[in-house]
């Protein structure tokens, strides 16, 4: 898609934290194909972040990519003052990055335990706090969710914890952010083509149909829809959250799972 001038973010600048593939890959060309420029936060992907930024600026947007490790607060705050000090203002934040974790209760450790809440839980709350720093009134914030967080998986606890106090922090935080005219919410993708999601989809399979039932069968009998979204419609949901359009939608987590069952 190609930028537009006058796009529903023309003149806004976003962050989007774990936006060098997979789902904030998408998020941030649909921001940037409607207007704004954005700042693209990645870990370890920088061919993939500047591949990015090089098919965004060729298609007539405006964006760079900063490395920043969500899991360190001051990464973030780096990240967010840079995309600043580079485009002037800051309208939005998409927080995107996050990990997997599938374990057994009998082999969870604590330093699993640390790793998912310190990059799906704390990564997000931290870049939350140096984000709004930034926002005027009218600001929007959208974190990531889970369908995990509503619904049992076997060995998913660690991950599914972390994503549903992602919700009561949006909850929670709409309160306080309102005060300033700023939105928070969340999405709650379901399964979605991505590489996170080929790696570990067989995971959301119950043990005794892993061996018997094959991954696009099962997501027939259990998705209204019968497949896995394709990032960019998962995408659309984020651009909405930040949008003018929901300016009266806060605090709230949107699921966008294909009618999952």
């Amino acid at each position: 898609m190609a930028g537009v001038d006058g796009g529903r973010f023309a003149g806004k600048v976003a962050v989007v934290t774990g936006g060098s593939r997979g789902i904030g890959a998408a998020v941030a060309a649909r921001l940037a194909a409607e207007g704004a420029a954005v700042a693209i936060g990645y870990r370890s992907k920088q061919q993939e972040a500047d591949a990015l930024v090089a098919a965004l600026a060729a298609d007539g947007g405006r964006a760079l990519a900063l490395r920043a490790d969500v899991a360190d607060p001051e990464q973030t705050r780096a990240l967010i003052e840079r995309a600043v000090s580079e485009f002037g203002r800051l309208d939005v934040l998409a927080s995107c990055a996050g990990i997997e974790h599938f374990g057994a209760l009998e082999d969870i450790t604590p330093a699993d335990f640390d790793r998912v809440f310190t990059v799906n839980t704390r990564g997000q709350l931290f870049a939350v706090q140096h984000a709004a720093a930034h926002m005027r009134e009218g600001g929007r914030i959208v974190l990531t969710s889970s369908v995990s967080a509503s619904r049992a998986v076997f060995h998913h606890t660690l991950y599914a914890s972390a994503k549903a106090a992602v919700e009561s922090m949006v909850l929670n935080l709409s309160a306080e952010l309102g005060r300033r005219g700023i939105t928070i919410n969340a999405i709650a993708p379901g399964g979605t083509a991505t590489d996170m999601a080929a790696e570990n989809a067989a995971g959301y399979q119950h043990p005794q149909l892993r061996d018997s039932m094959p991954l696009s069968q099962w997501l027939s009998v259990h998705g209204a829809l019968g497949r896995l979204a394709q990032p960019e419609e998962i995408a659309a949901g984020y651009a909405f959250l930040a949008s003018d359009d929901a300016s009266y939608m806060t605090g709230r987590t949107l699921r966008m799972d294909g009618g999952f069952f």
